[in-house]
């Protein structure tokens, strides 16, 4: 039996980190059903429960210490661990735990990674020095991959967001919690077509907001389309999604959350298109066969999009209101115009479970 150290942003209450961990989790226990798993985590009693797997805390150095110790492999990953536009101590953290399973003799991967921005020289150096040293490498996307090869790191594997390797959930999940919230649509209107939206807040962009909303009020009056709000990462999405459903004259569905993995991937199959500013809304509702349109705020969300052939409708700074308008009515209407990147999807899916074929496979090194 392998014993495997994950490390990532886990057990701080975000739904696409948790997603991640369990999708990990479920990828590696495809290729190794009795692997003994631990994971760093900000709230592990939580984490262990959630996902039946061991825990630690991200601030335990004792506890980090003696589960690095007892591992044959570390993950670092997935998601955007190593970037420096929100925090320096963040990465230099991350790097630590790869650092230190390397000074005690361990596997490191890096697993399903999106890589960057970096914009500081200390932390690029840092990161490329570190880097050099680790024993597998996969990225989430082609930027990540060029990002790496910037700071002389090779071997990189381009493969999936790890996310899109887990199975799909059960529809009447979502469909229960949506029970429990009353339509703003008239009673005439039978089985509404719904739109799911999930943004977030990000630093003084809120030009968005009006114009967002003006899209979704638009929608609801002239396509008769209910409107519903799926925080990810609670409370700080639902309190940026009442500020625009404040804008619309007939308000909006907003969902209070928090949701387990389950019931978020099921609540993002529950609706006919995805507006989505957070990248696991794009990813999840990906994953349940729908479409999506994008409002980026970062390279990972402009490369995700790319990925399934997709190109973002705007920014947080510039959102055109009539093209997004448009390919909303588009992507209602027709069946066959997003045919090509529900493909892509299929085959990105398969590209994601190589995530933990590879990281199985260091294992085998031994």
């Amino acid at each position: 039996m392998s014993n495997i150290v994950i490390s990532g942003y886990y057990g701080f209450g975000n739904a696409g980190d948790e997603a991640m961990l369990c999708a990990i989790v479920d990828a590696i226990r495809k290729e190794e059903a009795d692997a003994h798993i631990t994971v760093i985590s900000g709230n592990p009693q939580e984490t262990s429960k959630k996902h039946d797997i061991h825990a630690v805390g991200t601030f335990s150095a004792l506890g980090i210490v003696k589960a690095i110790a007892s591992s044959d492999l570390v993950i670092s990953g997935g998601g955007s661990l190593l970037q420096d536009a929100t925090s320096i101590r963040n990465t230099y953290y991350y790097l630590s735990i790869m650092g230190l399973a390397k000074l005690m003799g361990k596997k490191v991967m890096l697993y399903s990674q999106g890589i960057g921005p970096l914009n500081r020289k200390s932390t690029r150096r840092a990161v490329g020095c570190m880097l050099k040293f680790v024993d597998a490498i996969t990225v989430r996307d082609s930027i990540s991959k060029d990002e790496l090869e910037s700071l002389g790191i090779e071997n990189v594997e381009v493969t999936a967001d790890a996310v899109l390797a887990m199975n799909k959930a059960d529809i009447s999940i979502g469909q229960h919690i949506l029970d429990g919230y009353t339509s703003r649509l008239p009673d005439t209107v039978i089985s509404p077509r719904r739109i799911g939206v999930a943004v977030r807040s990000w630093k003084e962009d809120t030009e968005y907001r009006e114009s967002l909303a003006n899209v979704l009020a638009r929608l609801q009056e002239q396509d008769q389309v209910e409107i519903i709000f799926i925080p990810m990462s609670h409370p700080e999405d639902t309190k940026e999604a009442k500020l625009i459903a404040g804008l619309m004259p007939k308000g909006a569905i907003v969902l209070e959350g928090p949701f387990s993995t389950e019931q978020q991937l099921s609540l993002s199959g529950n609706v006919d298109l995805m507006i989505g500013i957070r990248l696991h809304a794009l990813v999840f509702s990906s994953l349940m066969g729908k479409p999506v349109i994008g409002i980026s705020y970062d390279p990972k969300i402009t490369s995700f999009l790319h990925m399934i052939g997709q190109e973002p409708i705007g920014t947080m700074t510039h959102l055109r209101e009539e093209a997004l308008y448009r390919r909303c009515h588009e992507l209602l209407t027709s069946k066959t115009v997003y045919q090509e990147s529900y493909d892509r999807i299929q085959a990105l899916r398969s590209d994601s479970q190589r995530n933990a074929e590879i990281a199985i496979s260091l294992l085998k090194d031994f």
